[in-house]
């Protein structure tokens, strides 16, 4: 495939404004006001001229979007997540028609309290263009190597689907034991990390990517800890087991892997999303590779409410030691060979 100049943002954030509005018509939810006063001071999650007057910064560049946070499954009621979902992603095609000179794609929202309701959704939603799904690293607290998440692995494995993971931890995850809350945003700034990594362990562990290792994972933010601590992924699980007592050898039987832990983690895809932090960026290249690391800003949750992480992160590649095809690859080359005709010419 030959290398190309423009640049697409593999993992940003929207509301379409009927989503949007559908959810602040519900009341008494925490994660519904917590989303309204997001929406007082970032307006281009919705506000269509505010995003594209922000956009025209960047030539050459265009979206892959998704719905913004919270995830459907927080407001409780699986019937009603799965109205506001099938809202969300009519949502999102319809931007990327009306748009494609804007977004490239979109990635389907499902509602995975109710397995089933999201295996319909989502063969609805790729039945509209969708060009893979986001999900969250857990589901109300729920693992997702859970044996009823089986069939959602599967069927993304056949659709070939590429699967963009959010952290959703909140301020109700507690730093200590002895705490009730998160303080001074620790459930944010390091939560958030933890939460992506130990859900790449639980999917390596639990044989995910052994039974279907065509999946395409995208990990947020660089790949998350990941990295940065491969001495203890590589080498340190090469010692699974040994730190733990004879009567709990339970909680390091999993299943039956044919590869070395740290193999299966470099099978997971990375963003760019590291908010200016180009050493960071450097450590998830070398981990991964430049051929499973996407360009991606995490816009429009930086300081500027737009485009300040899509510029950082243009500028941590550049400063990449990299090749042109490398840097090609990171900005557009590496997710049109994963989704193809799934994007937008």
């Amino acid at each position: 495939m030959p290398a190309t100049s423009e640049k697409l943002d593999a993992f940003c954030h929207i509301l379409p404004r009927a989503y949007a509005d559908r959810l602040f018509a519900l009341d008494g939810l925490p994660a519904i006001a917590n989303l309204r006063k997001r929406i007082m001071s970032i307006p281009s999650l919705v506000d269509l001229d505010v995003r594209f007057r922000q956009l025209d910064e960047f030539p050459d560049y265009r979206q892959i979007i998704n719905l913004a946070a919270p995830p459907v499954e927080d407001l409780g009621d699986p019937v009603l997540a799965a109205q506001c979902v099938r809202i969300g992603n009519d949502g999102l095609a319809e931007l990327v028609t009306k748009h494609p000179d804007r977004f490239a794609g979109f990635c389907a929202a499902v509602a995975l309290d109710d397995v089933d309701s999201a295996l319909t959704e989502l063969d609805r939603a790729v039945g509209m263009g969708a060009a893979g799904v986001q999900i969250y690293t857990h589901v109300q607290g729920h693992p997702l190597d859970e044996d009823r998440f089986e069939p959602f692995w599967q069927r993304c494995a056949e659709l070939d689907l590429l699967i963009q993971v959010h952290p959703c931890r909140n301020s109700s995850w507690a730093d200590y034991p002895t705490e009730e809350r998160s303080k001074y945003e620790i459930w944010w700034t390091f939560g958030w990390e933890y939460d992506l990594s130990a859900f790449m362990a639980r999917i390596v562990f639990s044989g995910v990517l052994e039974r279907y290792p065509n999946l395409k994972f995208l990990i947020h933010h660089g790949g998350s800890m990941v990295p940065h601590f491969s001495g203890r992924v590589g080498p340190g699980w090469d010692q699974l087991g040994s730190r733990t007592p004879a009567h709990q050898q339970e909680d390091v039987t999993g299943y039956p892997l044919t590869k070395r832990p740290v193999d299966y983690f470099k099978m997971f895809y990375a963003d760019t999303a590291l908010f200016g932090a180009a050493h960071a960026l450097r450590c998830a290249v070398e981990f991964f590779g430049p051929e499973r690391v996407l360009f991606g800003s995490d816009s429009p949750y930086d300081p500027e409410k737009g485009p300040g992480y899509i510029r950082s992160a243009i500028a941590n590649v550049e400063e990449l030691d990299l090749t042109p095809d490398q840097r090609a690859a990171i900005y557009g080359d590496n997710v049109r060979r994963l989704l193809g005709s799934r994007l937008t010419a």
